[in-house]
C-alpha cells in the first residue's frame, strides 16, 4: 500500500463526504428510513457511501472494501481490506446533535493501521499520517491542500482522578457499572467514532463499550487512537480487538490509554 496516497485520498473523500452530509443535515428535511436490523439510514448516509466507495475503488481497484451501507460486502471474508462507515451517528443526525462522523480506515492482518475520522458539524478532523502516526488538522479542510496539523498523543492518566468518555446514544447501567470500578474525576458523553478521538487526544482517559458495534463503526477512530499511542481491546480478557471477524461484528471493547489500570469485567 501507498500510504502517502492512502493518506491523501481518505482524508479528500472524508472532506468531501463531509460537505455532502452537511448540505442535507442543514436542509429543511430529510426521510429517515428503518434497515432490516430496525437501524436508521437516510439520504445521507446514501450519498455519503456512494462518493466514498467510488472514490475508494478507483483509488484502489485491488483492495477489498466493506462498507456499512452495501451488505453484500458483508460476506467477505478478509483480513486485510479498506473499511467504511460513510455517517456513524446517524441517530446524533437525524437529531441534529452534531456527533457524527465519516469513518475510513485500512486495516492490515487484522489491525486498523491508517484512518480517517471527520466530524463535519464540529470541525474536527483527526487522520493518520502515512507513518502511522495520529494528528488533528485545524483550519479550512481544503480539499487539495492539506492544513495545519497537531500530533495529538494520549494522556499520562490519574488513576484516581480518570477521565471517562461513554456514548451518548447507547449509554446503559452495564456501561455505569463498569465506570463505577473506576475513582472518576469527570464522565462526558459523546457520539460516534469521536470518542476514539478524544481518547487519542488525552480530553479522555477511558471509553468502555458495553454494547453492539460493528467493525466499520470502530475501525478508523481504532487507528486514530493507536497512531496517538493508545490501544482498544476486547471487555471480557482484555485481548487487542482484531478485525475481519465473521460478519464484521465487534464484541464489547474499551479503548484506553495505556497507563489507565484496567479493571476486570
Amino acid at each position: 500500500m501507498n500510504y502517502d496516497k492512502l493518506t491523501e485520498v481518505m482524508r479528500k473523500l472524508a472532506i468531501e463526504a463531509g460537505a455532502k452530509i452537511m448540505e442535507i443535515y442543514e436542509s429543511d428535511d430529510f426521510d429517515v428510513q428503518l434497515k432490516s436490523d430496525d437501524s436508521p439510514v437516510t439520504v445521507a448516509d446514501q450519498a455519503a457511501d456512494a462518493l466514498i466507495s467510488a472514490g475508494l475503488r478507483a483509488a484502489f481497484p485491488d483492495v477489498a472494501l466493506v462498507t456499512e451501507e452495501q451488505s453484500d460486502s458483508h460476506d467477505q471474508n478478509v483480513d486485510t481490506f479498506l473499511i467504511v462507515d460513510p455517517l456513524d451517528g446517524t441517530k446524533e443526525f437525524i437529531n441534529r446533535r452534531g456527533d457524527f462522523t465519516v469513518n475510513i480506515a485500512y486495516v492490515e492482518d487484522g489491525v486498523p493501521t491508517r484512518g480517517v475520522v471527520y466530524a463535519p458539524a464540529r470541525q474536527r478532523m483527526f487522520f493518520t499520517q502515512s507513518d502511522g502516526s495520529a494528528v488533528e488538522e485545524v483550519g479550512a479542510f481544503a480539499l487539495d491542500q492539506m492544513g495545519e496539523t497537531r500530533v495529538i498523543r494520549v494522556s499520562e492518566a490519574d488513576n484516581s482522578a480518570l477521565l471517562v468518555v461513554a456514548s451518548k446514544s447507547h449509554r446503559d447501567q452495564a456501561t455505569d457499572d463498569y465506570i463505577n470500578k473506576y475513582a472518576v474525576k469527570d464522565s462526558k458523553s459523546a457520539g460516534s467514532s469521536l470518542k476514539f478521538c478524544l481518547v487519542a487526544t488525552g480530553e479522555a482517559d477511558i471509553y468502555p463499550r458495553v454494547g453492539r458495534t460493528m467493525e466499520w463503526d470502530t475501525a478508523a477512530g481504532h487507528a486514530v487512537l493507536a497512531g496517538a499511542g493508545g490501544s482498544v481491546v476486547r471487555f471480557d480478557d482484555h485481548s487487542p480487538l482484531t478485525y475481519g471477524k465473521q460478519g464484521f461484528a465487534n464484541p464489547f471493547f474499551i479503548a484506553i490509554a495505556p497507563s489507565v489500570d484496567l479493571k476486570p469485567a
